[in-house]
């Protein structure tokens, strides 16, 4: 029975995700950020937020955890991701990459017990990413306008509304109890944030101008397999 519903809801939030989606495509614009008054205020809003609480935590989780139980749990997460990239595959009739999900998630799960340990890759499986945003690109739904999103960071209106979607596919989402359900994904974050503190250095220039053509590039890649043309102009990164 719980099997069933959890089913039931990833056919809801599929179709969710697709009307929504649908309904970016009329939000095509022709300059590449109309939305940039706004999207600086929640970038700096964001800035504000990470600098004085997300980031000293990140810092602070990676100070005090050893460097082997920070990979393992980093580990256990990108595992349970390997379940929603499984169904936005086959969705996408992604079919090599959908069986090496499926590979990938039944050889950490068991011989990695539950993830902790990325047997798969030292066994040669190879790792996609992917999300329901990025399944809505290649059934045709176009970005819409770029918008950074408050707390989540950049998006735009196709990715932002399938998010949504995203959710129910995710297995953590069928964690009865809410203080283990949002516990682990606090957890998430934090971990996502601390892996992210080396890279910082690589930003350069206009932060906001860097990591919007930075998100825009990859999200393009993801549903083509090329990098887009620059439509940004001559802005530096």
């Amino acid at each position: 029975m719980r099997l069933r519903f959890a089913w039931a809801g990833t056919v809801t939030a599929l179709m969710f995700g697709l009307l929504l989606g649908s309904a970016a495509a009329w939000c095509e614009v022709g300059e590449p950020d109309p939305l940039e008054g706004f999207n600086r205020g929640v970038f700096e809003f964001n800035d504000v937020l990470d600098r004085n609480l997300l980031k000293p935590v990140a810092k602070g989780y990676q100070t005090v955890t050893p460097q082997f139980v920070d990979t393992g749990v980093s580990n256990v997460f990108t595992n349970l991701g390997k379940v929603p990239a499984f169904i936005n595959h086959v969705l996408q009739w992604r079919l090599a990459e959908a069986g090496s999900d499926g590979r990938r998630f039944v050889v950490n799960s068991t011989l990695g017990l539950f993830g902790l340990f990325d047997v798969a890759s030292k066994l040669g499986i190879e790792q996609y990413d992917t999300d329901l945003g990025v399944t809505l690109g290649r059934w045709g739904v176009g970005p819409g306008a770029y918008i950074v999103l408050p707390l989540l960071g950049p998006s735009t209106v196709r990715d932002g509304v399938s998010r949504g979607g995203d959710l129910f596919l995710h297995p953590l989402f069928y964690v009865d109890d809410d203080t283990t359900k949002w516990s682990l994904r606090a957890l998430e974050m934090v971990d996502l944030r601390a892996d992210l503190l080396s890279v910082e250095e690589l930003i350069t220039g206009d932060r906001y101008v860097f990591l919007r053509n930075l998100y825009l590039q990859r999200r393009e890649f993801l549903i083509t397999g090329e990098l887009p043309e620059d439509d940004f102009g001559d802005e530096d990164f």
